[in-house]
């Protein structure tokens, strides 16, 4: 199971008890918002693009849209998800779970700057009934992210 993936990869660093699991689903910003208890713009949700013959993440706010202008500016290409049915075979974790955490090799993360208001935020942990509250820093470490960008409006 991917959830199993996010809590190795965070025992690493003695982290693995800060891994959520929930009884309810929170495979979406707004089931995630409410079984954590949180507003959903704090939930990092993490989108998954295809350029080309590679696969990208970027994790923005809850509440956060991609801009398509934005993000044609930043990667000089037409932002292109993955389809529904592939992301689990292009980045490791299926759609609900997915996270810039225990991912594919060759993954590129961005962290999009509308996460940039809050202290603390809440990514899935590689199910669609997880997560794990970070703070930004955190986030920045353990995800590997290429940087910050901004793609999103909100």
């Amino acid at each position: 199971m991917s959830v199993d993936k996010v809590k190795a990869y965070f025992a690493q660093y003695g982290m693995e008890e800060r891994v959520m699991e929930m009884e309810h689903s929170s495979a979406t910003v707004e089931l995630a918002a409410e079984a954590l208890g949180c507003e959903p713009c704090r939930i990092a949700k993490t989108m998954s693009f295809l350029q080309g013959d590679r696969a990208i993440l970027i994790v923005a706010a809850g509440d956060a849209r991609v801009d398509n202008k934005k993000y044609k500016a930043q990667f000089h290409t037409k932002a292109k998800m993955i389809p529904r049915d592939d992301v689990e075979e292009w980045i490791g974790h299926a759609p609900g779970g997915v996270c810039p955490f225990a991912i594919r090799q060759g993954v590129a993360v961005y962290l999009d700057e509308s996460l940039k208001r809050f202290d603390i935020v809440y990514p899935a942990a590689g199910s669609g009934n997880s997560a794990i509250g970070l703070n930004l820093t955190e986030l920045e470490q353990y995800s590997g992210a290429v940087g910050w960008i901004d793609v999103c409006r909100y």
